[in-house]
């Protein structure tokens, strides 16, 4: 290893252990004060506003590879931004200000701001597109599931797998008209299915404690880029994911190869979708089966984040509570 990437990996290991959880932090309060208000646009905005401003604060020369969109589309954190100082080590950053956007504006559980970085090059730079995925979480052979195989194969591969049968496996899907024939296939299985209506990042993540959320496998078909903030989170437990992107027009078709993408139905594994040292921060919104949400209080916020790191396999949680009310609302 040269010494150029250790340095940088020093680097971000520093700012990334309180810089980092600042990010979604802001992120995350600015939404939450908007929550139940039935603006996704106006909350999602508050959250990339915030994110920006503190992506900018760090020692970093920065890209965005994962967005909010591409230029034309996006006011902020499009894909190509630059970001940081541009003083320090370059890096790759996918961001979701605000997953779950309606989960928001309806005070409903689940919403999270997540951000991920890693070295240059370690992230699939994607466009903004569909994907398809299926993940696991951790202690399987490699390769049970399998993103070819038919959702019955999936399941009774993975109850084989996990010595349970079928009938004892829950499957999380979003809650789509796309995937009522993966519904049915698992069910036919004997899975039992647990229906999301938003929050794919989190449905991802929560195969990594099947114990504590109850789910086994995650399927269908998401955005690509919580596809790539996902894969980072699982890697630093063990799980297992695929993905393929969907691009069914020639425009997609077209917008991928200039971003590198040259084999339009190439299968993705986790380590190519995340690869390398990769940091995921992620701050509830609202109180979820992953994360509590900002609670506000007359002279506290209190957050709650998860940061996970996919070189030490670390998971920290980390609950916080800010007193400078007034700096925290203006910063």
């Amino acid at each position: 290893m040269s010494d150029l990437i250790i340095q940088s990996q020093d680097i971000i290991e520093r700012i990334l252990t309180l810089e980092l959880v600042r990010v979604t932090e802001r992120a995350a309060v600015s939404a939450a004060r908007l929550r139940g208000r039935g603006d996704e646009k106006a909350a999602d905005q508050a959250a990339v506003d915030a994110m920006r401003r503190e992506l900018n604060r760090l020692p970093i020369d920065g890209t965005i590879v994962i967005g909010e969109g591409e230029r034309d589309e996006a006011p902020m954190l499009f894909i190509g931004e630059k970001v940081g100082t541009r003083t320090g080590p370059k890096v790759d950053i996918a961001v979701d200000p605000l997953e779950g956007t309606t989960l928001c504006a309806k005070d409903m559980p689940g919403s999270i701001a997540v951000m991920a970085m890693a070295q240059e090059g370690a992230l699939l730079n994607a466009p903004d597109v569909y994907m398809d995925k299926i993940a696991i979480g951790p202690g399987y052979p490699k390769g049970v599931v399998d993103l070819d195989a038919s959702p019955e194969e999936n399941v009774r591969a993975l109850a084989k797998a996990k010595g349970v049968k079928p009938g004892e496996i829950t499957v999380l899907v979003l809650d789509r008209p796309r995937h009522q024939d993966i519904i049915n296939a698992c069910r036919r299985a004997g899975a039992s299915i647990r229906l999301i209506t938003d929050g794919d990042v989190a449905g991802v993540i929560f195969t990594a404690q099947p114990g504590e959320t109850g789910v086994d496998m995650y399927i269908g078909t998401g955005g690509a880029p919580e596809g790539v903030l996902a894969a980072g989170a699982l890697r630093c437990v063990g799980g297992q994911m695929q993905g393929r992107l969907i691009l069914d027009t020639e425009a997609k078709r077209e917008r991928s190869l200039k971003m590198g993408i040259k084999d339009p139905k190439k299968k993705y594994d986790m380590m190519e979708l995340a690869s390398g040292d990769v940091i995921v921060c992620a701050t509830g919104v609202t109180d979820g089966a992953l994360l509590k949400g900002v609670k506000f209080g007359p002279e506290i916020i209190q957050t709650e984040t998860l940061i996970y790191r996919s070189v030490t396999g670390t998971v920290r949680r980390i609950a916080a509570e800010h007193r400078e009310m007034g700096k925290f609302r203006l910063d």
